[in-house]
């Protein structure tokens, strides 16, 4: 069952989302849908530490449910201002992304927005 749309929030990534937050991302066929090679944890946390620290980028945890499930941000990127997700496997399907940019676009001021998405994600 989807969950409901009030069970769906974001919030600041914090210190003990990151084993979470890098499992979510080393998933072969997560990796593989979203078309972006894993990291391996150095990488990831380096990565981590420094969109955390950037003010020009907003990066949130999603929640459903008060589970950790994802992370969604916007950030400058060819000439813009993109958005782009990443949702855990086991959540797909359920509503949850939408949500998710919902609720990101009502906090980013910045318009135009525009993401991009690889031909074979469905």
């Amino acid at each position: 069952m989807p969950p409901s749309p009030s069970s769906v929030s974001l919030r600041e990534v914090r210190d003990g989302d990151l084993e979470t937050l890098f499992a979510h991302q080393v998933d072969p066929e997560a990796a593989a849908m979203a078309d972006f090679p894993s990291r391996d944890r150095a990488a990831f946390l380096e990565h981590m530490a420094r969109i955390r620290s950037d003010p020009e980028v907003r990066y949130r945890v999603i929640e459903a449910d008060r589970e950790v499930v994802g992370t969604i941000g916007s950030f400058d990127a060819h000439g813009g201002r993109e958005v782009g997700y990443w949702i855990d496997r086991a959540h797909w399907g359920r509503g949850i992304a939408s949500r998710a940019l919902e609720l990101l676009v009502a906090e980013e001021p910045t318009r135009p927005l525009q993401a991009g998405v690889v031909s074979h994600n469905v």
